[in-house]
């Protein structure tokens, strides 16, 4: 049950041990401990957020990605381009966020170590006073013992001087005695005071043990609960930049969704075509047949050649020699 765990579970039997609350301090340490490594990892995962939101705007900003499409595809780009840097400023403000985390954390194990810190004092002063007047109360029963044997060792002698005719020395032996009942009754006075004391210290120091245990209880608690909050909050702001960047992504998609191929292709004939017409196509001419020459230049060239129409063909007679004529050259046929 909570707030009795601690204070019925950490004592030790020898009254100078400091076992169960070494151990309960060495706990709380770790627990502490446990914060700063997350704190830490908080801080180093805002770090790599950062970087990379940073370097995606980067990319996003100064990449070129598609710059001479159209249409479109054109816009769909210009979506993809807008949506990544979005994703990339959420990256940043995550990194932001996880900073706030980790300075939260921070604060939290400030304000635990200063809570501890003056029960730690307290029973610090308490493990102290305890010990010395244990140390005192000891050097109390020696004495006493010690006194309480010289009594013992007195009245020997004082039985075994009874047949002594002495009387001097028996009366050495009495005065002696009678001085060593009187130092074991101090003794034994002081002894007792001191037992006393040690009672009363001791009561003391156990009402505090078990108040700091309960307050050390009380810090564990607060401490497993804060961590395993803050380990929850962590996964949930990484679950929320995912959903946020999936819903940027789906705008991406739905911009592909309404790319279409057949107008991106007529966008682009309407607006960059060069004609309709294909070349005519390249006749044969031949060197010694200017008609042949001039009809084909005709076609090539177009239709006002062709109005002047066709060359005079040379004929020859039965009686002429064939020939050919070539501006004005003259190639007689052997």
């Amino acid at each position: 049950m909570t707030g009795a765990l601690f204070k019925a579970n950490f004592w030790s039997t020898d009254i100078l041990s400091t076992a169960g609350y070494d151990c309960l301090i060495q706990h709380l340490n770790n627990g502490r401990k446990n914060c700063k490594e997350f704190e830490d990892f908080l801080k180093e995962r805002a770090s790599i957020e950062e970087k990379y939101g940073k370097d995606l705007l980067n990319l996003s900003r100064k990449k070129p990605c598609g710059q001479s499409e159209i249409n479109t595809l054109k816009r769909a780009l210009e979506v993809f381009k807008q949506q990544v840097d979005s994703v990339a400023q959420c990256h940043i403000q995550l990194a932001q966020t996880l900073r706030e985390e980790a300075r939260k954390m921070e604060e939290f194990r400030e304000k635990q170590k200063l809570q501890r810190k003056k029960t730690e004092i307290l029973m610090d002063a308490a493990h102290k006073q305890k010990n010395l007047q244990f140390k005192r109360t000891m050097d109390a029963k020696k004495t006493y013992e010690q006194k309480c044997r010289d009594k013992d060792e007195a009245e020997q002698a004082v039985h075994r001087s009874a047949n002594l005719v002495n009387p001097k020395q028996q009366e050495k032996l009495f005065v002696k005695l009678a001085t060593s009942k009187t130092a074991v009754e101090d003794s034994d006075k002081t002894y007792m005071m001191h037992v006393s004391t040690l009672d009363k210290i001791r009561e003391d120091w156990q009402s505090e043990h078990i108040k700091a245990c309960e307050m050390f209880e009380a810090q564990e608690c607060e401490r497993i609960n804060f961590f395993r909050n803050a380990l929850w909050l962590h996964m949930n702001q990484l679950s929320q930049q995912c959903v946020t960047s999936d819903d940027m992504y789906e705008e991406v998609r739905k911009s592909l969704e309404a790319c279409s191929i057949e107008k991106d292709i007529a966008f682009f004939v309407n607006h960059r075509k060069t004609g309709q017409t294909p070349p005519a196509p390249i006749m044969y001419e031949n060197f010694y047949c200017p008609q042949k020459n001039t009809a084909s230049q005709g076609k090539a060239l177009g239709t006002n050649l062709a109005r002047r129409g066709p060359l005079p063909v040379p004929r020859s007679t039965p009686d002429d020699q064939d020939y050919s004529l070539v501006n004005d050259y003259s190639l007689i046929y052997q």
